[in-house]
């Protein structure tokens, strides 16, 4: 094996509180990177180092770090669970090669699980799935892998099957090897013993053992010859054909343990070995020429031109601002000068470091395959590609949700005001989904982000880390606005000074777009009623008309304008002018076809113990909601409900209060939903007549179509 072969970059993901950060730190113990098992629930997770994580208990950024198994580097990445914080996840899963999905063995798939697994589909990424926890009470193993099945469409094939559950978890028995592996207490699992299977679990092994047989066997001839043979099959066999077909994604690997109890991880550590691919067993990563914007491939080599991707910013108090890159291709060295072709600009590499959560090694080059952190870059920022000047290519970029929640911050004092705007805009670098902007009618500073937690998680990092006083405001609903109905509307603008006038004239048809279309421009101007010139700055106009609705001055979204006539003046007509009829031809369209209030709806699922459960529905009635789904757990109910989200304001402190502190839930963002007339009348002062919400349910029906 080469050393691009002994890699493997991979990320753990799952819900929150399945056990991510207590896995990671079991294989930082296990490999030799730690000398001691940090606890999360102790505030003393190594890769949980942020002051708000040790708090919290939870992860909120995701932190890379590199540890060492069988000789092969592998570069992991733990991702948050909570669902405010998703666009640490996306952008891991951009760049990784390989992930560890990890399933609490009692919950099962839960929310946050299947969003992270959709990601993965998105981008193809090869996964193990872990059924962690199974020494708690409830644990269930098979359901898990049923539930994986049955609401992921996975393939999922079990390579092991635990003794017991719950207290009586005492070992894993391996269906590959076909042994039985048990963990000695006393040395926190680091030592082990691999003994005959049990008389009375053979029988359930052999059976378990034939499934995987049969659902791997496509994938390699001379396996499905045996297999059809009867005749014996080594475990080399048996690896080679899983690695082929989880490389295809066509098999997920299901293994179990519990990291808390120190059972099961290094069996992990050898299945991501042998399983996970290394960079050079995937595709040529594919960009595009910047110029001519035809595909290039770049393969996994150091020979290759540099291809790399930027996924992460940090602002690190010591070094300043870390960019954190994967290199496809190529090597790069400190000192180099590389060109970021999305800003057209040169940048130069003062320093090269390995991550260790938060802790740094100082590199002389990196190579093809690997993770590393950069410093020195200016301008390079998330999704951003970097590579040589006479050999560009331009990686796909990333993505990230809008934000669906706002706050208004001040500073205190004066003294506070830069330190302020200086925290936001070094926060809004490093996070693609916090969003900052002022309102133009009240001067107010308006921050947004993913959620109540995301904010509050922000603004305690101003407080901390930059050392800023400010106010917060109340957390204010991301509402939009759209329209119903098809309608035409004229712009003219004619100002005459004395001297040179302004002259613009447009008119425009208006009509609703698909949800999720944003804004789509048709320019059907013949004969030259405007010029060529001026067509860009009516497009400008109605974009700028577009970020100030007409009912409450929200964003306008999912419209299509059509172009349909104007005129210009041969002297006095100018960009201006064109851009400003553009505005008032939008304005005088959108208030003749039937404006209508969105307002984000989330996706909701309370897991609640079943004394408790008629209190928790009757509150989640009063909140607008709608009940898609009851459910059962091992010990409790589950409720799937939408809810919008000015609803869901405070809604922990009632939940908590309602269940005695034993229920949780989790929300997410669904989409977008027209406001119900009622509530819509009393946020906007009374504007009956004006305002078209039993029209709008035409929006949401295009949505869920």
């Amino acid at each position: 094996m080469n050393e691009i072969g002994k890699i493997r970059n991979i990320g753990i993901a799952a819900h929150i509180d399945a056990g991510k950060t207590t896995t990671t730190e079991r294989i930082l113990y296990y490999t030799g990177k730690t000398h001691r098992i940090g606890e999360v629930d102790d505030g003393a997770a190594v890769m949980d180092w942020m002051e708000q994580e040790k708090e919290r208990g939870i992860t909120i950024c995701s932190a890379a770090t590199t540890c060492f198994w069988r000789g092969v580097r592998i570069n992991i990445i733990d991702t948050p669970g909570h669902v405010d914080f998703t666009a640490e996840v996306e952008r891991s899963l951009r760049v990784l090669d390989g992930a560890v999905a990890i399933f609490c063995a009692v919950g099962g798939v839960e929310p946050q699980s299947e969003t992270v697994w959709r990601q993965a589909d998105r981008y193809r990424v090869p996964r193990i799935a872990y059924v962690n926890k199974m020494d708690r009470v409830g644990a269930d193993f098979y359901n898990v892998v049923r539930m994986i099945r049955e609401e992921l469409g996975a393939q999922a094939v079990p390579l092991v099957v635990p003794s017991g559950a719950g207290e009586t978890f005492t070992g894993i028995i391996d269906l590959i090897d076909m042994n039985f592996r048990v963990y000695h207490e006393e040395t926190l699992g680091a030592t082990f013993e691999d003994l005959p299977i049990p008389d009375d679990l053979l029988e359930q092994a052999r059976s378990y053992r034939e499934k995987m047989l049969e659902a791997i066997s496509n994938y390699d001839d001379a396996l499905m010859e045996k297999f059809l043979n009867n005749e014996p099959i080594e475990p080399a066999d048996i690896i080679k054909a899983l690695r082929t077909a989880i490389i295809d994604c066509a098999v997920v690997p299901v293994l179990c343990g519990s990291s808390f109890k120190n059972k099961g991880v290094q069996k992990l550590l050898d299945r991501i070995v042998d399983l996970l691919p290394s960079p050079e067993d995937l595709p040529p990563v594919k960009g595009l020429d910047p110029e001519s914007r035809k595909e290039i491939y770049r393969k996994a080599a150091d020979d290759e031109p540099l291809a790399a991707l930027a996924f992460k910013v940090v602002s690190d108090p010591h070094v300043g601002r870390l960019t954190y890159l994967r290199i496809y291709s190529g090597s790069i060295c400190i000192g180099d000068s590389v060109y970021n072709p999305i800003l057209d600009k040169r940048e130069r590499i003062s320093r090269l470091l390995a991550m260790h959560a938060n802790k740094r090694e100082q590199l002389k080059m990196a190579s093809a395959g690997n993770i590393v952190a950069a410093v020195g870059l200016k301008y390079t920022t998330t999704g951003h590609t970097l590579c040589p000047l006479k050999a560009p290519i331009l990686l796909e970029h990333m993505t990230f949700p809008a934000p669906v929640i706002s706050v208004a911050i001040e500073p205190k004092t004066k003294a506070d005001q830069e330190k302020l705007a200086d925290a936001m805009a070094r926060l809004a670098d490093e996070d693609p989904t916090f969003q900052v902007k002022t309102d133009e009618q009240t001067g107010q500073t308006i921050i947004s982000g993913m959620g109540e937690l995301h904010l509050e998680v922000l603004t305690e990092r101003m407080i901390r880390e930059f050392y800023v006083a400010a106010n917060v405001g109340k957390p204010q609903v991301a509402y939009r606005e759209t329209i119903t109905s098809e309608a035409v509307g004229e712009g003219r603008y004619i100002r005459q000074s004395g001297g040179r006038g302004h002259y613009g004239h447009a008119k425009i048809r208006l009509s609703p777009a698909d949800a999720g279309e944003g804004f789509v421009f048709i320019d059907s101007i013949r004969g030259g009623e405007i010029p060529l010139q001026f067509i860009g700055p009516v497009e400008a106009g109605i974009k700028g008309a577009l970020e100030a609705g007409i009912l409450g001055g929200y964003p306008i979204v999912d419209v299509k304008v059509e172009l349909i006539g104007g005129s210009f003046h041969e002297v006095d007509s100018n960009e201006l002018a064109f851009r400003i009829a553009g505005s008032m031809a939008f304005r005088d369209a959108a208030t003749k076809a039937g404006p209508t209030l969105l307002e984000p709806v989330m996706q909701v699922e309370v897991i609640v113990p079943e004394k408790y459960m008629g209190d928790v529905i009757g509150d989640l009635n009063t909140r607008r909601s709608k009940i898609h789904g009851l459910g059962n757990r091992a010990d409790a109910r589950t409720v799937d409900v939408v809810v919008p989200l000015s609803e869901m304001f405070g809604y922990a402190t009632r939940l908590r209060s309602l269940s005695q502190g034993r229920a949780v839930y989790t929300m997410q963002f669904s989409h977008y939903a027209p406001v119900p007339e009622k509530v819509a009348q009393s946020m906007l002062g009374g504007l009956r007549g004006f305002y078209h919400a039993p029209i709008a349910q035409a929006h949401n029906s295009r949505k869920n179509e």
